[in-house]
């Protein structure tokens, strides 16, 4: 009996850690090709059902999800001179800031000199220069540059975040325009 709970207490202890693992993994990479690869499309191919709108934004479920990740979202920011689009996955949220940072570095490790492939365009490669986040900072963006980037893939930005929120920190990966970016942060400092 004491070996059957043994026995059991491991593959569960194994299971979760595969599954705090899955986030920061090829997985991560093959979702990256989703959403990058459908930017052209204004993201219309992953995009899923409507969470909410504004006058300012629509936002959607995205279809293509980072595993482990706790939200996947499309939005659009609809600016009177046009519309920018952005996709953002709440990859990790923990209490703990040794905890968070080591899961950042994991991510960027990961997402680093990952190849992106567009039907009809040379490939990418994502380049970033790491930052090392502090806990005394509120946040910590690395931006991802498409190398060679050319045409309408210009304009398009990757970044990740590790930020403080109330419950702690909160470790997000973002595709967008830059445009909507620029149009979260304005939309963000208004609240």
């Amino acid at each position: 009996m004491k070996s059957a709970i043994a026995y059991l207490l491991i593959i569960a202890l194994n299971a979760l850690g595969a599954s705090a693992q899955g986030v920061f993994s090829n997985q991560t990479n093959s979702a990256l090709q989703k959403v990058i690869a459908d930017y052209p499309n204004k993201f219309s191919n992953i995009r899923g059902e409507r969470i909410n709108s504004s006058q300012q934004t629509n936002s959607y479920y995205s279809k293509v999800e980072v595993p482990g990740s706790s939200a996947n979202i499309i939005t659009l920011y609809n600016n009177r001179q046009q519309e920018a689009y952005g996709w953002k996955s709440e990859i990790f949220e923990s209490d703990n800031f040794n905890t968070a940072r080591e899961r950042f570095k994991e991510a960027f490790d990961n997402i680093r000199n990952t190849i992106i492939k567009i039907e009809g365009m040379s490939p990418f490669i994502l380049n970033g220069k790491y930052e090392y986040p502090s806990e005394e900072k509120n946040s910590t963006t690395i931006s991802f540059n498409l190398l060679p980037a050319s045409g309408e893939v210009q304009k398009l930005k990757v970044e990740l975040s590790l930020r403080r929120v109330s419950s702690g920190w909160k470790i997000t990966l973002a595709v967008a325009e830059q445009e909507a970016i620029e149009q979260e942060a304005l939309l963000s400092s208004n609240y």
